[in-house]
């Protein structure tokens, strides 16, 4: 189909909506499939850092897509579609192909997973704990966005570029994050990011530097959210059984929330002339909406939590005791006559440290 896209007449309404039915079937049925594909071959001790690889690469192509296609664009009306829709063909070749690898190798599935039907999942506390404030940033955040580009102004396209550029850095550190101290901490953090960059700009929407501190703190809270919300959240709460379902729940809000720019569009500019109130109230569900979040449960175990606190803690004994033995060791060397009465030899405060640490530990 992408490969026909130069040959398809865009001035036909027939055509085109043909055209959104297959693209928007091919990511409804592939995305979840795709997604669960990566949830299943991935322990959830690592899963969110992998997620926020993943999200970073994406970004990264992205951006050498954008940069791309600026160029194409300069190649002419009749060039420029053919090189498109050949370039798309290509990209959409190759992730068929890793995908088909990647089925193949050496991963290979646990016992048959029960499937859940979504009563029973809508019915689960722990999901919409988590749904429903994934339902109020989708919709705040597709409500403000044509506001945002109207404050903007010209701005608005590049800004776009630098955020998800920043995103994808930030993925990496939001995944990381989330194996380390827990998908809900860097949850709530991006919340209260997103929350703080609309109270700047009510305050200081005509302000050029609060344009820029909105794009760090937005390219920010969106890598977070990347490898957490979109990556790796609803693996976590599909653990023990089939995935496709959970995160066809967690992608739903976004992607139908994408309509509201579209009936937001006639009243933008309008509110766009005089924006503080409508960055108010988004910064103040967004914080609202972290309340939820503060009874809803921690998807990554304790045990692993502790697991990796432990090992870091031993790390550090360890470290501690290899840097008191060789001092001891250069010590005994200058004078051996360092030794009390009793004979021992005296204890600094970080030798009694690194010993406790050791005994703590081994």
């Amino acid at each position: 189909m992408t490969a026909t896209l130069s040959t398809i007449p865009n001035n036909n309404i027939f055509t085109n909506l043909i055209l959104f039915i297959l693209l928007g079937a091919s990511v409804g049925i592939g995305l979840p499939s795709t997604l669960s594909f990566f949830a299943n071959s991935t322990r959830i001790a690592k899963r969110g850092m992998l997620g926020g690889i993943i999200w970073f690469t994406t970004g990264f192509s992205v951006l050498i897509g954008v940069l791309t296609w600026s160029y194409i664009l300069t190649l002419g009306e009749t060039t420029a579609p053919l090189v498109g829709s050949g370039l798309l063909t290509l990209w959409r070749t190759l992730g068929l192909i890793f995908f088909i690898a990647l089925t193949k190798a050496k991963y290979e599935p646990s016992t048959p997973k029960p499937s859940e039907k979504y009563k029973r999942i809508l019915g689960r506390r722990d999901l919409i704990l988590y749904l429903v404030p994934w339902i109020m940033f989708s919709l705040v955040n597709f409500t403000e966005s044509p506001i945002t580009e109207v404050v903007l102004g010209d701005f608005a396209s590049l800004a776009g570029i630098i955020t998800f550029a920043i995103s994808g850095i930030f993925a990496i550190v939001g995944g990381t994050l989330a194996d380390r101290i827990g998908r809900k901490r860097v949850v709530i953090t991006g919340f209260i990011l997103f929350g703080i960059e609309y109270a700047i700009l009510s305050l200081f929407s005509s302000n050029a530097i609060s344009h820029y501190i909105y794009i760090g703190l937005d390219g920010a809270a969106w890598g977070m959210f990347a490898a957490v919300f979109f990556m790796t959240l609803w693996g976590d709460l599909s653990e023990g059984f089939q995935r496709e379902k959970y995160y066809v729940l967690g992608g739903l809000p976004y992607l139908l929330a994408g309509f509201v720019p579209i009936l937001m569009g006639p009243s933008a500019k309008i509110i766009g002339e005089n924006p503080a109130s409508a960055f108010s109230i988004a910064s103040f569900f967004l914080f609202i909406a972290v309340l939820p979040l503060i009874y809803a449960p921690e998807t990554l175990p304790e045990k692993t939590m502790k697991d990796r606190e432990l090992g870091s803690y031993v790390e550090k004994a360890k470290k501690i005791v290899e840097k008191e033995n060789a001092k001891k060791q250069k010590r005994n060397k200058a004078d051996d006559k360092n030794e009390d009465s009793t004979g021992e030899t005296q204890e600094s405060t970080e030798d009694k440290k690194a010993r406790e640490l050791a005994e703590k530990y081994y």
